[in-house]
């Protein structure tokens, strides 16, 4: 019940300037946060790789502005891709990109964001890696996915992201599968009406199977965003029954949860991706960490209450 109240406290200014300030709060950070360089960041990146694990690179920052932070954003993941060309690993190491950095609700910034995205994925190409366009509240899901279907004409492995709990989602997978689109399925992290979204955490779980069977069974890779056992273990018996070899799809989980099992299921064979946040703008992103599991949340707070 608190996932929705953190939601909202997402988008609040004064709670970010609260929340930011209280000594407590770094550490607990830390859990999700790989650094708030890219410099911080690498070694992390060469340890996942080293123990068999792919990552995807979140530059923090979203909800920009005006068109000067959009340039600032895409130069740090210009910044970004020159970090990891001497890494060698290819699409071992790609990104994830939130459209609303590059400008996406500024006005014209649909043909903005395009332009700003555009430039980082020649970049990536040029290091033969990928971008993942990440996805955000339901009222960017039509520019994003017009945006992808653009970026898609010349480079087709860039990757989308959609949600199970939007009542949409079923059809976009349709259409991204049928395009042989990589496609990360997650459930979903904003706060969304109950007009365009699920509201029960049942019927969005029923929502993501219904999503995931349709990417398993297309002409896709399927990229499955989850920490539920049950949905992973669901997973490999929807891959199993499409045919698709392990190396046809791939897990992707967050950095600082549930290494155990991204351990586990690498060890398995299987390709596991850790998305891997960093920058010093983490207020929106640890606040829909929060939301997301109650874990998260008590961790937090048995931190506060350890520090109080």
């Amino acid at each position: 019940m608190l996932g929705p109240v953190i939601l909202a406290a997402s988008r609040s200014g004064s709670l970010r300037r609260a929340v930011s300030a209280a000594p407590v709060t770094k550490p607990v950070v830390d859990r999700f946060i790989a650094g708030e360089s890219v410099e911080e960041t690498t070694p992390v990146v060469r340890s996942m790789a080293a123990r068999g694990l792919e990552v995807t690179l979140d530059v923090l920052g979203e909800d920009v502005t005006d068109p000067a932070e959009a340039l600032r954003a895409r130069d740090a993941y210009l910044r970004l891709v020159e970090a990891l060309e001497p890494l060698d690993l290819g699409p071992r190491a790609e990104m994830s990109v939130k459209l609303s950095s590059f400008g996406q609700a500024l006005p014209g910034g649909h043909d903005l964001a395009l332009k700003n995205v555009t430039a980082v994925v020649e970049a990536a190409d040029a290091i033969g890696t990928t971008v993942t366009l990440d996805m955000e509240d339901h009222t960017t899901v039509d520019s994003t996915l017009a945006i992808h279907a653009e970026v898609r004409r010349d480079y087709p492995l860039t990757g989308a992201v959609v949600q199970s709990y939007l009542f949409r989602t079923e059809d976009d997978c349709r259409a991204l599968a049928d395009a042989g689109a990589r496609v990360r399925l997650v459930k979903g992290a904003y706060k969304e009406p109950a007009s365009v979204a699920y509201q029960d955490k049942a019927d969005v779980d029923k929502a993501y199977i219904r999503s995931l069977r349709i990417l398993m069974e297309g002409a896709g890779y399927p990229m499955v965003g989850t920490h539920d056992p049950r949905i992973v273990a669901i997973a490999q018996d929807l891959a199993y029954r499409a045919g698709r070899k392990p190396d046809a799809y791939e897990f992707q989980m967050l950095y600082g949860i549930r290494e155990a099992e991204q351990a586990r299921l690498a060890a398995e064979g299987h390709r596991v991706r850790v998305y891997i946040a960093y920058g010093t703008d983490w207020y929106g992103y640890f606040m829909r960490r929060l939301a997301e599991r109650p874990a998260n949340l008590a961790f937090f707070l048995r931190s506060v209450v350890s520090r109080g």
